[in-house]
């Protein structure tokens, strides 16, 4: 690669964590999901075979040695994937991905509207401390927003829904946490991977965080921009009829639970998700 990726100053470990924390979970054949600290990353396919796995989010700033040793303790021998796909650019989804994709050489997918965010162009809006909800929006302040740079690493996923290392599985745009948010589902079992467009606990909370209680909500306040969207997003996802979805944050949900849930969640999204005041609240959705 020409140009040298390198993310952005604020880069730092943040020592936040959970009960599940490096608790790996083979939710479907072929995918796997791995805690890592706060946030979860997925594993498509089989690591112990070379080229024969993907990796979706890359996990929390300076994670890298503990995704490998997470993808290691379940699958003995971790071989280079066909890549890394990324759901969107925030910090705790990109957090080891420079690291990985040099020490694998191998590509980033993404949105190509998530692309200012990774080439190091465009900084996401701060973070709103101001939300209610608990202890971690407090913090957020903390949480970098700033992009990093994935140079020519970094690739557009193609505009017709394929996703060219994952076969079998297309992309959905579900913008609202970030503009060029992705979601995944698998055709043959409408499996999903949907990053932070919802989530399975409530992020805001240090206390529910750490205990992973689990609990639909919407995506994490704190740094969600656009809750109209964010609003469809939800109901593009309820409409596809998701058998088990892994969320960016939270334990994995399934079946008549999923499907009740994401009911429930976009018929009362403006009480469950948006907050009740906050810099990036829009009035007219309450």
């Amino acid at each position: 690669m020409e140009q040298e990726m390198e993310y952005s100053k604020e880069y730092r470990y943040i020592p936040m964590t959970t009960l599940t924390d490096g608790v790996g979970q083979m939710v479907a054949q072929d995918l796997f999901c791995l805690p890592i600290q706060v946030v979860n990353v997925c594993v498509v396919g089989n690591p112990s075979v070379e080229n024969e796995w993907v990796l979706v989010d890359a996990g929390m700033p300076k994670s890298a040695d503990h995704i490998l040793d997470g993808i290691t303790k379940y699958f003995g021998a971790v071989h280079p994937p066909k890549g890394i796909v990324l759901t969107h650019g925030h910090f705790d989804h990109v957090g080891a991905v420079i690291e990985l994709a040099e020490k694998w050489d191998v590509p980033v997918y993404a949105h190509e509207l998530e692309l200012p965010y990774l080439t190091g162009q465009k900084s996401y809006p701060e973070p709103d401390t101001s939300v209610e909800g608990g202890l971690i929006a407090k913090l957020s302040f903390i949480f970098p927003n700033e992009p990093i740079n994935l140079g020519k690493r970094v690739q557009a996923l193609p505009n017709d829904h394929r996703i060219p290392i994952m076969p079998g599985w297309r992309w959905i745009h579900t913008p609202g946490h970030t503009p060029g948010h992705i979601s995944f589902i698998r055709t043959e079992d409408h499996a999903m991977i949907v990053g932070d467009a919802f989530v399975t606990v409530k992020q805001e909370s240090l206390y529910k965080v750490l205990t992973q209680q689990q609990e639909i909500s919407g995506p994490p306040r704190y740094f969600t921009t656009d809750w109209e969207a964010a609003w469809q997003s939800v109901n593009i996802l309820k409409d596809l009829d998701p058998s088990l979805a892994i969320t960016g944050h939270g334990l994995p949900m399934f079946g008549e639970d999923l499907r009740s849930n994401l009911e429930k969640l976009v018929n009362e999204f403006d009480q469950i998700a948006i907050p009740d005041y906050g810099r990036y609240v829009d009035k007219h959705l309450h």
